[in-house]
């Protein structure tokens, strides 16, 4: 462990923090889904990207429809009904102020959404001219360059006969380039293509004589009275509370009530670079009086290994003919290695179907019935836990979703049935908003081991998508203001999984519990603390031969974080983050984190600084701590921090002629009980790894 001297140093370092501005509410989001999926590498663009749209055309309180309203993922449907029913009694609202006036709305929910909203008269026109699209639409090109300094051992293949032979050095070079161009008019028409090489994927030659190895492109029109939207090339579907068909990524447990209930955006433009969570073909979202209907329809190649299997039998006669399958799929997106090479874009996806929807006044009703298929068998092996997973061509999953708001109370919930095993999977909860001082939310969800979908992210102690099976549960949360000043967010989850998993040889429990006290002295100023206790069931580390034992894994965390504006360009940002692991089979585990953050973004100047730096010590990579970085527009970055050294970055900004963006960030972590990093072909030989992203933006 790190002297405590100079933990009470660091502390010190700066005595006080907050300022609610708008680079921080994104970050603290990304932070909640970074903290579920526990991920250094998932693209958030689609899951930012309502947000990021807001901070440079805020949304018009006076002219937002619930829709508008439910996509920043800032409020809960209770305050939207309220602000709602606000301007149908008093009419629009004079200014921002008029808030403070709202039954269910807090000094904290206001200031959360004064970044992306404003107050105007004047309401925006409905229907406008192709020459008013093109003369008041934006266009947005994005280069991005991104490096590892180190070389890794990958890259480094003594010849090409060795190169062609093995599956442990990369085909290309250790850049990762990324473009992006997108015409946008409101958030009503979205025509974009995006392009992206991964580090040690070819480029221009070899299996990606194309140039990129990824491409994405959509052209999406949002509006009308009858025609809702209609999207075509790459596109999501969202259904209901995740459960049946939800591309993308999505938010679950935090220490937001908001985010317990999921608000589904029927069909939305793909933006990511993620290869696998999107849908390429075409959709439609229908409108008559209280009914809508999406149609949808996605064909497209994912990466599988193929193996081959002898047919013995065909109706009782033994004729013996090769057909191939699939024995696994491939979701990292990376084509680097012969392997990886061989398995692009073996199998092709298919995917269809519609989602009905009532909704009058507080009522939500909506049936969806989605297929899915592959055009080659899949055929993983069969393993005690996993035995009830999805194998074969093609399955149907059917869903019931619901959402019903009364006085202050909003219910919802989902109910879906997957055919391939016959089961089902259901999710019901409420949002009760006692009054603008205090918010609980209750969910309770049963998935039984057999239901499968190829994409889903419903609320689940994990917010992988393989995980919304095999799980039972329930989730209590409250937010609560104590004071004007003092605030608290908890929650407690206790869930139970009635079948085998993955590293876990019997049925088996946990629990998920944190409690975070928040101090808002004024709106420079924010302090806040918090404790989690997560405990899980996983295969003891010790074994005699035999089937291992299960044991309770027990981690907590402890943080502390302060921000302090100091003034208008300068915030300050210190956290200590302390973390424990238990079990019985192994030594109690411990981790420490410190970080402090810089920035300065002056009002007048075009230039912007983000700075970092942070020291760690941690036993093993058991007892990583995640924390996000400040980084060039879309891109996400939220590095592990384990074993024991330092880490800093320095982001810059330059901002030039209106149109122009330029990011350029360096960081480097230094280890120092580490002669090497990593293992097989990205090991380097080295204590010391580097990065280096380039970006650059020309919008007009």
């Amino acid at each position: 462990m790190l002297n405590k001297v100079l933990l009470i140093v660091f502390l010190v370092l700066n005595f006080l923090v907050f300022s609610q501005e708008k680079e921080l509410v994104i970050q603290q989001r990304i932070e909640f889904i970074s903290e579920q999926y526990e991920s250094e590498d998932i693209d958030l663009t689609d899951v930012m990207q309502v947000l990021q749209f807001r901070i440079s055309n805020p949304l018009n309180l006076n002219s937002a429809t619930k829709e508008d309203l439910e996509e920043l993922n800032l409020l809960t449907e209770i305050q939207i009904k309220d602000l709602l029913q606000h301007r149908v009694n008093y009419g629009k609202l004079i200014n921002i102020y008029e808030l403070q006036s709202l039954k269910y709305w807090d000094l904290e929910t206001i200031q959360l959404i004064l970044p992306f909203v404003k107050v105007e008269d004047r309401t925006e026109q409905l229907h406008v001219s192709f020459k008013e699209m093109l003369k008041k639409g934006r266009f947005d090109w994005f280069g991005r360059y991104q490096r590892i300094l180190e070389t890794k051992k990958g890259y480094t293949a003594p010849n090409d006969s060795v190169l062609k032979s093995s599956n442990s050095f990369y085909y290309g070079n250790p850049d990762k380039y990324y473009t992006r161009f997108r015409y946008s008019y409101r958030n009503n028409i979205s025509i974009g293509l995006t392009a992206e090489k991964d580090p040690g994927e070819q480029f221009f030659k070899g299996a990606q004589k194309q140039g990129f190895d990824f491409y994405s492109a959509h052209a999406f029109y949002k509006g009308g009275k009858y025609l809702k939207a209609v999207a075509i090339g790459d596109f999501q579907v969202q259904i209901g509370q995740g459960l049946n068909l939800w591309t993308g990524y999505a938010m679950g447990k935090t220490t937001d009530v908001v985010t317990t209930k999921k608000s589904a955006t029927p069909l939305k433009p793909y933006t990511s670079s993620d290869e696998m969570r999107f849908l390429r073909g075409a959709g439609v979202d229908l409108a008559y009086k209280s009914f809508q209907l999406t149609l949808f329809g996605s064909i497209k190649k994912i990466d599988g290994a193929v193996q081959s299997v002898d047919t013995t039998s065909i109706n009782d006669l033994e004729v013996y003919s090769p057909e191939e399958s699939i024995s696994s799929i491939s979701t990292s997106g990376l084509h680097r290695t012969n392997t990886e090479i061989a398995k692009k874009g073996s199998l092709t996806e298919f995917i269809y179907g519609g989602n009905l929807r009532f909704e009058r006044r507080n009522l939500h009703i909506g049936i969806a019935a989605v297929n899915w298929g592959y055009n080659k068998s899949y055929a993983k092996p069969i393993q005690a836990y996993n035995q009830f997973d999805f194998r074969g061509k093609n399955t149907t999953s059917i869903s019931l979703d619901y959402n019903y708001l009364i006085q202050n109370f909003n219910f919802f919930g989902e109910v879906s049935y997957s055919s391939f095993t016959n089961s089902w999977a259901t999710i019901h909860g409420v949002i009760i908003a006692l009054d603008n001082r205090a918010s609980l939310s209750f969910v309770y969800r049963n998935y039984q081991k057999g239901y499968n979908t190829f994409y889903n992210a419903a609320f689940a102690e994990s917010g992988r998508s393989e995980n919304t099976n095999n799980e039972n549960g329930i989730f209590s949360g409250l937010n609560l203001t104590i004071t004007n000043y003092l605030f608290l967010n908890t929650y407690f989850d206790l869930f139970q999984f009635p079948w085998l998993k993955y590293q876990v040889n019997k049925p088996s429990y946990g629990h998920d519990f944190l409690v975070q006290p928040i101090f808002k002295p004024n709106k420079r100023i924010e302090i806040y603390v918090r404790f989690r206790q997560h405990l899980r069931q996983k295969n003891s580390l010790l074994s005699d031969g035999s089937i291992k034992e299960v044991e309770e894994v027990m981690q907590r965390n402890y943080r502390f974080n302060i921000s302090y504006k100091v003034s208008g360009a300068f915030t300050l940002k210190s956290r200590v983050e302390f973390l424990t692991l238990n079990r019985l089979s192994n030594k109690t585990e411990k981790g420490i984190l410190l970080t402090q953050d810089i920035s300065y973004k002056p009002k007048k100047a075009p230039i912007e600084l983000a700075v970092r730096y942070a020291l760690f010590d941690t036993d093993s990579y058991n007892s990583r701590i995640y924390a996000v970085e400040s980084n060039a527009l879309y891109t996400y970055s939220v590095p592990a921090y384990y074993y024991q050294g330092s880490r800093a970055y320095l982001l810059f900004r330059l901002h030039l002629f209106k149109h122009i963006d330029l990011w350029v960030k360096y960081g480097v972590f230094l280890y120092n009980n580490r002669k090497n990093l990593g293992s097989g072909a990205e090991m380097i030989n080295n204590n010391r790894k580097q990065d280096l992203t380039i970006q650059l933006r020309v919008k007009f």
